[in-house]
This record gives C-alpha cells, structure tokens and sequence, in this order.
C-alpha cells in the first residue's frame, strides 16, 4: 500500500529529515576522523645498504647488466615501502620482518649475487656482497614526521670507476635526500615516489652517455643530456617542495640548486 507523503504528519517528516541529517553527517564525521588519524600516524621506511659504492671497477661488458640490477635494488625497496604503507596495522609484532623484510632480504640477495655473477665473468668475481641484503627500518623523529626518507636519489647507475672503465663518463648530480627537511608522514609517499623520479632519471642519462658516444659536436652533452637533465630535476626538486610544503605549511626553499648536474670524469 502506497502512503502518501503530505498524509504523513508534520512532526514525524521533520524527525525523519533531522536523522537522515544525522547519519549522514556522522558519517562524514567517521570518514574525517579516519583520515585524520591515518595522516597523523608516522609510517617508518626501508633502509638499505648501498651497494653501488660497495663494487669494483665493472667491466665495460658488464656495465648494462650491473646497472639493470641496481636499478632492480631500487626498485625492491620502493616496493617494500608501498607494502609498509598499505599494510599499517596488520598482523601481530613480527608481521613487518616476516612478510617485508624478510622477503626484502631474500630479493637483495638474489639481486646482489648477479650483480658479483656479471662481474665474474669478466674480472674477479668480489665477495662479502652478501653482507648488504639485510634492511632495516628508519625511526621516527616525531609523530607525524620521518627523520630518514629512503635514499632513492642516489645514482643507480654503475659507479664513476665503472665509467673510466668503459672510457664513458657517468652523471654527477648533488644528493637531495640529505638536504631535506624532516618529511610529514602524509608527504612521505609522494617524495619517496619523486626520489624515485631523480634516480630513474640519473639512470637514463648515464645510459644516453654509452649510447650516444661519438655523436655531435663539444657540446652535445651539456646540450643533449646534462641540459635536459638539469630541467627535469627542477621539475621534480619543486614537487618535492610542493608536497612538503602542502602538509607542513613550510615549502623549503633552496632545493633548486641542486639541479644541475656534471660528469664523472
């Protein structure tokens, strides 16, 4: 049977519009407050030994190989730090070391052991790599704030001597990771994610340095590669500013200057 409306009496229609009301604002209430908290919580971040300025010379033959693993390094740990992130709050005491660092480790050592494999093959295969699998988590230095960003903005591409070796220079840029201030939990993601950005982007200038080799004139490096390089870097310098800035109210200034980049000669 279908009841009208306007039959149904003044007082019981404005009870029911003023508890509708209030679902729905309490619900919005409950969506903010989650929010709120799961901005507030500090979420720690993978650190990892470097590994790059732990190699021999690499020979020219197994430079591409070596830098595709390095970059593989990379990458397992910004893997790892999403896993942090999305995981918040699961499992009991042990959860992050066994189903994060535990399988961190065990990634790092595969990774490693090609990289000294693809050495091997071409000079002295080195020893005690091993050593650098295991990650540990950066503390917080307040809540809300991450004192140790991981350092996604060092060069993953193989190392100067690793160029000399080659006869083909390798990118110099400036740390930024280290120049940072501490980093609100609710930036840390996206500046981790533009670290990422500088690295991968170091990784393809070295990789226009072999490939290009030979080409153009005195100054087709600083305008082809070390130029572009040099643009792309404000551009992610300013976002990381941006991202800072957006959640702690104090953009930090300066970060542009480590932009520009030179070469390992």
């Amino acid at each position: 049977m279908r009841i009208s409306y306007a039959a149904v009496p003044r007082k019981f229609r404005v009870a029911a519009v003023v508890l509708g009301a209030t679902a729905v604002l309490g619900g919005a209430a409950v969506v903010a407050t989650h929010s709120g908290t799961a901005n507030a919580a500090a979420v720690p971040t993978v650190v990892c030994p470097s590994v790059q300025d732990k190699l021999p010379a690499v020979p020219a033959a197994a430079q591409a190989e070596v830098t595709r693993n390095l970059n593989l390094l990379n990458t397992q740990i910004a893997e790892a730090n999403k896993r942090l992130v999305t995981t918040q709050g699961q499992g009991g005491p042990n959860f992050v070391n066994n189903a994060i660092l535990g399988p961190l480790k065990d990634k790092r050592v595969s990774t490693i052991d090609r990289i000294a494999i693809s050495i091997g093959r071409h000079a002295a295969k080195p020893t005690g790599l091993d050593a650098l699998a295991p990650c540990t988590l950066s503390n917080s230095s307040a809540p809300g704030t991450v004192s140790t960003p991981v350092s996604t903005s060092a060069p993953v591409s193989t190392s100067a001597s690793a160029g000399q070796a080659a006869g083909v220079p390798t990118v110099n840029c400036p740390s930024v990771v280290d120049k940072l201030p501490a980093v609100p939990a609710a930036a840390q993601s996206g500046v981790n994610a533009e670290l990422a950005n500088l690295a991968r982007e170091i990784t393809e200038a070295n990789n226009r340095l072999v490939t290009s080799q030979g080409q153009g004139g005195p100054n087709f490096i600083n305008n082809a590669i070390l130029g572009p390089l040099k643009d792309k870097r404000i551009a992610v310098l300013d976002r990381i500013a941006i991202d800072i800035g957006r959640v702690s109210g104090a953009k930090p200034a300066g970060l542009a200057a480590l932009a520009p980049c030179t070469l390992n000669k």
